[in-house]
């Protein structure tokens, strides 16, 4: 009897319990995701359907039926910006910021993050943290008007050191050696420390005896980071990576935007840039769509060679 009992219990748990029993049990946790969901699905996949004015002379006054009535041209619009004067500079532009943000932010995030783990005192790592978080919170306008206040020739404060120092001042933006630099330190200024969250907490789940027994064995705070925290997170920083690498020719246009001028386009217009002008203020909005989803399938195209060669290196990918 008691095994007879112990099958139909068995079976009793193991039989698939329809949708509606799991939507109804976990409905708060469902309600705490619509948000992000309704977010998605309005700003993101429902403006998709607008892909198809790439491939179309659409113009701004046929409305929502233009989409429908617009006359199709193919990849008109893309053979264009491909012979353009622009083309390839608005690629190397673009390329060399996210390389340059790539190469010096990433790893100097996991730095910070290794450092802020090691720290013992509960007080002043909660101090540390908030700090390297703040500039996060900052607008683009916030962070643009700093730096042309700290870079300007009157009064500003690199050019009253320069100065200060038997120098002639400098005009920082208006000169095309200076901007990628000025850029590249800002953003990561502005987000190293944003970007260490994730790492922080990918170390919270390392257990806390590999740590222990390397004290046992004499390894210092140098080596137990490299021989325990760095490989604990790992997989961590291979899918950050992958989605940095994706993201190459997505350079957010409202810090270049408000940042450069005429005469040192050579050097700062990209790609997003370009769109906004090509789109908002010249309203060639095929034209700009399909600029745009030019960078949407490179990225695309990023992320799958990413992925696919993080796997046979035998790190995990994204998926």
């Amino acid at each position: 009897m008691s095994r007879q009992h112990g099958k139909q219990k068995t079976g009793q748990y193991s039989q698939t319990k329809p949708l509606k029993y799991y939507l109804k049990r976990d409905r708060f946790i469902y309600l705490l995701l619509l948000p992000g969901l309704l977010y998605y699905l309005i700003f993101k996949y429902i403006p998709m359907f607008g892909i198809i004015i790439a491939f179309e002379d659409y113009k701004p006054f046929f409305g929502i039926e233009g989409i429908f009535t617009s006359k199709w041209v193919g990849l008109k619009h893309f053979i264009k910006f491909f012979q353009s004067a622009y083309c390839l500079r608005l690629i190397k532009n673009t390329l060399l910021l996210s390389l340059y943000t790539l190469i010096w932010g990433f790893p100097l995030s996991i730095v910070l993050a290794l450092f802020i783990n090691e720290i013992r005192f509960n007080r002043f790592k909660k101090v540390v943290q908030t700090v390297s978080y703040l500039p996060h919170f900052l607008s683009a306008v916030i962070i643009c008007g700093i730096i042309r206040t700290m870079t300007g020739t009157d009064g500003g404060l690199l050019n009253a050191l320069i100065v200060h120092f038997g120098g002639e001042p400098i005009y920082f933006l208006g000169e095309t050696q200076w901007f990628r630099t000025i850029y590249t330190v800002s953003d990561v200024w502005q987000t190293i420390g944003w970007n260490s969250i994730v790492f922080i907490a990918a170390m919270s789940g390392i257990d806390k005896a590999l740590y222990e027994a390397a004290k046992v064995d004499g390894a210092g705070v140098l080596k137990r980071m490299w021989y325990i925290t760095l490989p604990g997170i790992m997989p961590v920083v291979t899918i950050m990576l992958i989605m940095r690498v994706g993201n190459i020719l997505n350079v957010g246009y409202e810090k270049v935007l408000l940042l450069y001028s005429p005469q040192i386009y050579s050097v700062s217009d990209i790609i997003s840039t370009y769109v906004y002008r090509e789109g908002l203020i010249n309203q060639n909005y095929s034209f700009a769509t399909a600029v745009n989803m030019f960078t949407s399938v490179v990225s695309l195209v990023m992320v799958l060679g990413t992925n696919y060669i993080t796997k046979k290196m035998g790190q995990e990918g994204v998926w």
